[in-house]
């Protein structure tokens, strides 16, 4: 593992507690089997949530340039004797080492946000149109347009319309949108 990485935003964090994990089981296309990639996965919750799903056959990609929460994920994976995690450590607005067309679903976890206040957005969903299988679906999360705590400041928030044109923009088509919890939503796309 590179240890050149810098500690990314929002680190440490996670909305997995703040969601109904029911609804995102129920509308993610994922079951036994799947390919799942976790893009900044940050101590990966929702990659270990997954896991379940996919089962022996399928795989969970957990990426990050976070090593410290990657480190906390090979801990629970040891500890809870995991085999279908693989953890890469990696900028996801660089090259990901996954196989082109390779992946059933690509989860957004609350990072979208972060990605576009960089200007890394449009790297990124170009990068994930490539690593999807054709008709593979994108899943993002991110904090509802309204004041926090919890999540970033509303300034950088992104509405569901603001998701939507930025998604469809890179060859994408809009799915299904879910309100899942009070303060999240989800809306997933597929690509074309």
């Amino acid at each position: 593992m590179n240890d050149t990485h810098k500690e990314p935003k929002g680190v440490g964090k996670s909305s997995f507690e703040l969601i109904d994990s029911n609804i995102l089981r129920d509308i993610l296309p994922v079951g036994s089997g799947s390919v799942v990639l976790d893009l900044a996965c940050g101590k990966g919750i929702y990659s270990m949530f997954l896991s379940e799903i996919v089962g022996d056959q399928g795989l969970i990609y957990a990426v990050d340039l976070w090593k410290e929460g990657l480190t906390l994920l090979e801990e629970q994976i040891e500890i809870q004797d995991i085999t279908n995690i693989k953890i890469l450590l990696l900028d996801a607005t660089e090259q990901i080492d996954i196989d082109n067309y390779s992946v059933d679903v690509c989860l957004m976890a609350t990072v979208l946000h972060d990605f576009e206040e960089t200007n890394k957005a449009g790297a990124v969903l170009k990068q994930i149109r490539g690593l999807l299988k054709p008709g593979g679906c994108l899943a993002v999360i991110e904090f509802k347009k309204i004041d926090g705590p919890p999540g970033p400041p509303i300034r950088i928030r992104l509405s569901e319309d603001e998701v939507e044109k930025m998604i469809t923009g890179y060859g994408f088509k809009k799915d299904k949108t879910a309100d899942i919890g009070a303060y999240n939503y989800l809306m997933t796309f597929r690509s074309k």
